[in-house]
């Protein structure tokens, strides 16, 4: 599995966990679950893409904005979970919260996906794509 394809299946996983989130109402165990799987997720992702993915690109000038600019986006959603947090389960500011960071994960995604992915397809080679993928993929499993 090449680092595309690792990161999009992690991808897609955030995308289902925001959706069924979205779905939940109150104060439930399912929404306290949920969150807990989607902060781990998010948390362990940004840790190992950036370091396998993001730094070594970060070699190319061709990819060293983007690469901040994908940081500095998992700052962002940080601050957000790190809102939610926060915030009461069962408090409507927790749904509209909730929508925030949907609205700004799937960015980032949509980004990475549509942009990013098309510049550092051109820089690495087909064996740094298998090489990152695999050693993404092993940090996320011992993050795990």
């Amino acid at each position: 599995m090449n680092i595309f394809e690792a990161l999009r299946q992690d991808h897609e996983k955030q995308r289902l966990l925001l959706k069924i989130l979205v779905e939940t109402h109150g104060d439930t165990a399912a929404r306290r679950e949920y969150f807990d799987e989607l902060k781990d997720e998010l948390e362990r992702h940004a840790t190992a893409e950036e370091r396998h993915f993001y730094v070594p690109l970060m070699d190319d000038d061709n990819a060293v904005e983007l690469s901040r600019h994908g940081i500095a986006e998992h700052h962002e959603i940080d601050e957000l979970v790190e809102k939610l947090d926060g915030t009461e389960f069962s408090s409507p500011a927790w749904l509209r919260f909730l929508k925030q960071l949907k609205e700004q994960v799937e960015h980032h995604l949509d980004d990475e996906e549509q942009e990013f992915f098309q510049i550092a397809g051109r820089i690495l080679n087909e064996k740094q794509k298998k090489a990152l993928g695999e050693a993404y993929r092993d940090e996320m499993s011992e993050l795990a």
